[in-house]
Order: structure tokens, then sequence, then C-alpha cells
């Protein structure tokens, strides 16, 4: 049963379904963010507030992450007294430190640079898998792969905006800190995930991480005043496409190399720039760069899938 499972999870239809799965649901949270600001009346220079709002989807998060898999296993998720510790790794790099200085840095920067550092979070992931835990191979392809997806995620994100060269450290170098803290964190689950159940452990650290970002925001003076139905049911909605997409990626992850699946990041901000357009009505957002973007990001996944062993 485990063989044919591990097999399963391998083929290549269901790495593409799955890992596309996950980038629509965060491809989705881009948009969602900006509506659910509007619905708890969060404005833009409130980072404390910010970082609250994050801290109660995380934790609800991994409430539902917890309940969902309890229920698929048929029993209540609990982890091993030996993996609290991973746990909490995983949490501070997974939610805390991630999600921290991308929300500080994103106060200090625009949206167009910060995609496109985050972006880099494919890069590091597979540098840190392949030189620094030797989970897989560094290849020509493998890089050249990632080089043209990157450059499809630049094109999205020029789309009628500007790039200066300006640096802030607790602007761009925020961003930058927050994909490293994502990279290592996909290289924990990785390693984490072949003795322990990725669904029992995304639901613990984003419930443990949640929690601390909420203490965090409180203690920077973050307060949510506003509650109404349609904000509750945008907390809930963000809070299963974490849980959700999290927990896919971490079986994704569990099974194929970091590569395989890391790549498929590139399609965040494809994902979120489609998105955006519909649910924002942004529709001067979608042209000819945005096509010319998908296809050189499909092009960059296939390169670095076609990878033989």
């Amino acid at each position: 049963m485990k063989k044919n499972k591990e097999q399963l999870m391998q083929k290549t239809i269901v790495v593409w379904l799955g890992a596309l799965l996950c980038c629509a649901l965060w491809g989705s949270a881009f948009p969602c963010i900006k509506i659910g600001y509007q619905l708890f009346q969060i404005e833009s220079e409130q980072t404390a507030t910010q970082i609250l709002f994050a801290g109660c989807r995380f934790a609800l998060a991994g409430i539902l992450a917890l309940v969902i898999g309890s229920l698929v296993k048929g029993k209540i998720l609990v982890p091993k007294k030996q993996s609290y510790g991973k746990i909490v790794t995983l949490c501070m790099f997974q939610t805390v430190a991630q999600y921290v200085f991308f929300y500080i840095g994103l106060a200090n920067t625009s949206g167009v640079k910060a995609s496109i550092i985050e972006a880099v979070n494919v890069f590091v992931a597979i540098f840190i898998a392949s030189l620094c835990f030797h989970q897989e191979k560094l290849t020509t392809r493998k890089v050249m792969g990632s080089i043209i997806g990157f450059l499809g995620v630049i094109l999205v994100n020029l789309t009628g905006s500007e790039i200066n060269t300006h640096f802030s450290f607790v602007g761009e170098g925020f961003i930058f800190l927050s994909t490293v803290a994502y990279a290592f964190s996909s290289v924990l689950m990785k390693s984490y995930s072949t003795e322990e159940d990725p669904v029992c452990l995304s639901g613990y650290q984003f419930l443990i991480g949640g929690v601390l970002m909420i203490l965090f925001g409180v203690a920077m003076g973050g307060r949510m005043t506003v509650m109404t139905a349609g904000g509750a049911a945008m907390l809930i909605y963000l809070a299963l496409v974490s849980a959700i997409a999290y927990s896919v990626w971490g079986i994704l992850l569990k099974y194929n190399p970091i590569s395989k699946v890391a790549v498929f990041g590139f399609m965040n901000p494809v994902f979120g720039v489609l998105l955006s357009a519909m649910l924002l009505k942004e529709y001067q957002m979608i042209g000819l760069m945005s096509i010319i973007s998908l296809i050189l990001v499909c092009l960059g996944i296939y390169i670095v899938n076609k990878e033989k062993s």
C-alpha cells in the first residue's frame, strides 16, 4: 500500500495537478488578502494589524488542517514526542520568519519588487537542497529551467510598472530574508516528512506559528476592531487556502525531489495576476506580457521536470 501511494504521488500528472492546485490557491490569496483588508478596514500602513490578521489566518489554518487530516486518517493527528522540536523549527521558518519578514518588507517596498524577489525562493530552495542538505543533484537543466521560469515572473510583474534600483534592508532585504526562510522550510519539510506525516507537521506548525504571530502583532499594537460576516468568511477561506495548499505541497515534497515541486512556485505570481484581474477587476494587468510570462514559466517547469534520474 505504501509503495503504491509513493508511485502514485511520483506520477508526473499527479505532481503537476497537485502543484498547480497549490499555486492556484496561493495565487488567489493575493487578491483575497486585499479584499480581506477592505472588509476588516485594515490600512496599508497598519503592519502590526496585518501581522495580527495573518496570525489569525494561520492559527485557524492549523486547526482546519488537523481536523481535515484527522477525518481523512480516521484518527486524531497527534505528533510523536520527538517531533515537537521539528514542528517548532518548521513553524519558525515557514510561518513566523517568512511572514513577519514579508509583511514588514512589503510595507517598505513595492508589490512588483516584492513579487520578483519572492520568486527567488525557487533558486534558493534548489541550491539549499542540493548544496547544503544533498537531497538531490544540482544540474545545468535545473538551473536553466529555473532561470527561464524566473524571467517569466519578471515579465508578468513588469506590466505597466517600473522597477527602480533603490534598496532598503527593511524593505527589499526583508523580502529576500522571507524567501530564504520559505526555501529552508521546503527543504526541512522534505527532510522531516520522511518519518513524519506532512499534514500533521503543517497543521501543528501553522497553529503554533499563528499564535506566535498573533502575540507579535498585538505586542506591536495591532488591533482588529471591525468584524463582519463577509470578513469572517474571507478569513476562513484564506485559512483553508493555507491548510489545503501547504498540506498537499508537503505530501508532494515527501515523495518527490525539491526541484520537481519547488519550480512550480513560479506559477504563484502568474495566478496572482490572473486572479487579481478577475476578482479585483484589474483587467489592465492581463496582456501580451502575461501570456509570454505564462509560456516562459511553463517552459521552465517542463525543463526542470524533464530531468532524467
